[in-house]
């Protein structure tokens, strides 16, 4: 382990698995079982679900393969405001890191959370669904029910380990990274093995399903529904599944060796992540039709509906039951390792502001094993709030909006550092320059411009959250002083 003479700096523990282990870690977790049924409603045929997975999984990876020369050039804690600060401008970067901090990051731990008590409502058939209370504002109703309850509980347990070493928490997050692989392989493996499906189903469309929650703007078949709209609507869905691939930046100033590890984990892991979630989806209409997908319950997930069919989908079966109660078990500690990934990763966005000025100076110290404590415990406070007053869908949606904002300003900055910088260290240089990163600008413009056209509330929301960061900005500016940069090296 590097040593570092400063109390108050980062240390470089992860090696390349658990590098590796944070990305797919906190890619895989909820996205590739819970989200086929809304992309079934949003496009209506397997063969457009499978279609919106593989492009969100190449885009993602576009955007990966710009952020791996960027992170290999500058490999220090919550790299991307670095990147947009020296590109942009102090302001811009302190919007990202607003918005990260207020919203990306938090929905995000929120919903992962709340996945994992959909899961355990599903291990105890349902008797968590307990509504408790509720309340009208802004248009919408909140609603409180047992879910959330657990939900805010496990985020706590998550908070609390991660104000642990950088290598423990690293090495929890191998543990359930492999958890996650084997829940993906067990699915897709017992679907095509243990049940007797059809292929007939990738010809089918879905005519009456449920479609339960979602808007008749992007429902297939609904008068007001347009392809383009849901096509993108089911992009969004499978970028949710992929969200994360960015999330080694925010600790690549404990990585070590960047120049080489931080590049080989990005885009291996990309490529590997990719091909589990097709076959996932292949395997979820191999056994089910499209409008029993899209018949799947909210508060439940298309993969435990076809884990319910192994052994003959006989209810009362021994078999079947032990499938299904593994499948939940599984599902709930994926859920548990995204949290712990995206709570490890996200507090350095506070540190990173606070050590910059932009942020409460109590948020850029560390504690006795070099962990920032302060930001890991606002991340924690934050993310059970969202998990109070939002649904699952609800809270992935605005996190992919408001990220994928972002994600096209910072992948243009590699045109900035090309130009202004030409003669930087660059361990690893973007495949593809300049074709793929301005492909994945174009894709990710038109998908910010059909979210806004499609839910302009759920949009305007997000645009207005990040620009009321705009007062607070010239608040820290006036009260603070930078301080240097201190990352380990």
């Amino acid at each position: 382990m590097a040593e570092t003479s400063d109390k108050n700096a980062l240390i470089r523990g992860l090696g390349l698995v658990a590098a590796i282990s944070v990305i797919i870690g906190n890619i895989i977790g909820t996205g590739v079982f819970l989200k086929a049924r809304v992309m079934t409603c949003n496009v209506g045929s397997p063969g457009w679900v499978i279609a919106a997975w593989v492009a969100a999984g190449f885009l993602s990876l576009a955007g990966a393969l710009t952020y791996a020369e960027l992170t290999a050039m500058k490999p220090v804690a919550s790299a991307q405001n670095v990147f947009l600060e020296d590109a942009y401008g102090r302001p811009l970067s302190f919007l990202f890191g607003w918005m990260q901090v207020l919203v990306a990051r938090p929905g995000s731990q929120a919903a992962a959370a709340t996945a994992f008590a959909i899961g355990l409502n599903d291990f105890l058939d349902g008797k968590l669904s307990k509504p408790l209370g509720g309340f009208d504002a802004f248009g919408a109703h909140f609603e409180f029910t047992t879910l959330q309850i657990f939900a805010v509980m496990v985020i706590v347990i998550f908070t609390t380990l991660n104000c642990a070493s950088v290598s423990i928490t690293g090495r929890i997050a191998s543990a359930l990274t492999f958890v996650k692989i084997a829940l993906i392989v067990f699915v897709a493996g017992g679907a095509f093995i243990l049940v007797s499906g059809n292929f007939g189903h990738f010809s089918m469309l879905n005519s009456g399903g449920t479609c339960e929650g979602v808007s008749d703007a992007v429902k297939f078949g609904s008068p007001t529904y347009s392809f383009l709209g849901g096509f993108a609507a089911a992009m969004l869905g499978a970028l949710w599944g992929y969200d994360g691939w960015d999330n080694l930046t925010f600790v690549a100033g404990e990585v070590k060796e960047p120049g080489k590890n931080i590049p080989r984990a990005i885009i291996g892991s990309m490529f590997l992540i990719i091909v589990l979630y097709v076959i996932a989806q292949v395997a979820y209409f191999y056994v089910l039709d499209p409008q029993t997908v899209a018949s799947v319950s909210k508060n439940s997930s298309v993969a435990k509906t076809v884990v319910s069919m192994f052994f003959g989908g006989n209810a009362a079966s021994m078999a079947t039951g032990a499938a299904v109660a593994f499948f939940t078990v599984g599902l709930m500690l994926s859920s548990m390792g995204t949290l712990h990934t995206s709570i490890m990763s996200a507090a350095r966005i506070p540190y990173r502001m606070a050590k910059d000025g932009m942020l409460f100076e109590t948020f850029g110290k560390v504690s006795i094993n070099h962990v920032p404590v302060s930001s890991v415990l606002l991340t924690g406070f934050l993310a059970a709030v969202l998990a109070l007053i939002g649904s699952f869908d609800t809270l992935t949606d605005y996190v992919v909006f408001a990220m994928w904002i972002f994600y096209a300003l910072i992948t243009g900055t590699i045109f900035v550092y090309r130009r202004k910088f030409p003669h930087l260290e660059r361990p690893y240089r973007a495949w593809g320059y300049p074709v793929v990163p301005v492909v994945f600008l174009c894709v990710a413009g038109w998908l910010i411009y059909r979210t806004i056209m499609d839910s302009p509330t759920q949009s305007v929301t997000g645009i207005v959250i990040i620009l009321v960061g705009i007062p607070f900005y010239y608040y820290f500016t006036k009260r603070s002083t930078p301080a240097p940069e201190q990352d380990a090296g």
